[in-house]
């Protein structure tokens, strides 16, 4: 495993299995063969809905707690400073465990200043080793870095070969914030798995196209979550330490840069009406 240090010295793997989308009745499966295959980061979120999975996984892996490294993210609808101190105390006892060592405000909406503040707190009380954000834009991020009394220690947003954050990534190196990639294959999107290019390369380096992409997420030193629900896949994921991609490689991926989300863009007002009927739906079931 390769490891980033955090602008207040937490070290954290590289590599992490992320639960979004896993059903409840399959995750604490999924998570006990990503820490069977050797995953030792787990991502979670209120919003997935399966912090408990993740609780009854982390008890029952047979792992010393001190040697994962679990993050989740408080849901909008918790954002203000009570609010998220509470939503922090249920993700703990969802969990089921005395400290997380990373929680992230989850979007850019909302009063996250007020919710930034709560995890200033909680994180100065030890009960949070690292704190951050995701999906805030560079703009937003500058802002919370400026204002507060915690420099962010981690931004996750989207980053795959079509999208690559360059500038994205520049500024949070100038800011001492480290950069997190969620959905680094773009949820298939694209059918960036059978991409000429990165088949090319996968054949050169004896390994497959998803590998490759993980591989330069890990030389940009990134951390990268990455989610299966088949431990095949899970073992394929994980083993993309044992090669190092050549600077041609690398610069062939980033020609592939479209710099446009595979999403959508977090600044428009259309994302912001898809957030408020988000909240609605989850209503309750967090």
């Amino acid at each position: 495993m390769e490891y980033v240090t955090l602008n207040n010295g937490v070290e954290v793997p590289k590599l992490g299995f992320g639960v979004y989308q896993i059903p409840q009745d399959s995750c604490e499966r999924c998570v006990l063969n990503a820490i069977e295959v050797g995953f030792r980061h787990i991502d979670t979120a209120q919003s997935y809905l399966n912090e408990a999975e993740v609780g009854n996984a982390i008890s029952h892996c047979g792992i010393d707690r001190k040697d994962l490294f679990i993050t989740t993210k408080v849901w909008i609808e918790f954002y203000g400073y009570e609010q998220t101190k509470v939503s922090i105390q249920k993700s703990l006892e969802k969990l089921k465990v005395d400290y997380i060592d990373l929680v992230l405000l989850h979007q850019p909406f909302g009063d996250y200043y007020s919710a930034y503040h709560a995890l200033e707190d909680l994180y100065s009380q030890g009960i949070l080793r690292a704190i951050g954000v995701s999906n805030f834009y560079p703009d937003r991020l500058a802002d919370l870095a400026a204002f507060n009394k915690i420099v962010p220690q981690v931004n996750q947003v989207e980053v795959n070969p079509l999208f690559q954050q360059k500038e994205a990534q520049e500024n949070m190196t100038k800011l001492h914030i480290q950069m997190a990639a969620w959905s680094p294959f773009g949820h298939g999107s694209s059918d960036i798995f059978h991409h000429p290019m990165l088949l090319k390369l996968a054949t050169q380096h004896h390994k497959s196209a998803a590998q490759v992409v993980l591989r330069w997420l890990m030389q940009r030193d990134i951390i990268t979550l990455v989610k299966s629900t088949h431990m095949e896949r899970m073992k394929e994921n994980f083993d993309i330490f044992d090669f190092t991609l050549m600077q041609k490689d690398l610069e062939e991926i980033s020609a592939l840069d479209t710099n446009t989300s595979l999403f959508f863009d977090h600044r428009t007002p259309d994302a912001v009406d898809r957030f408020v009927s988000l909240i609605r739906e989850k209503r309750g079931k967090i």
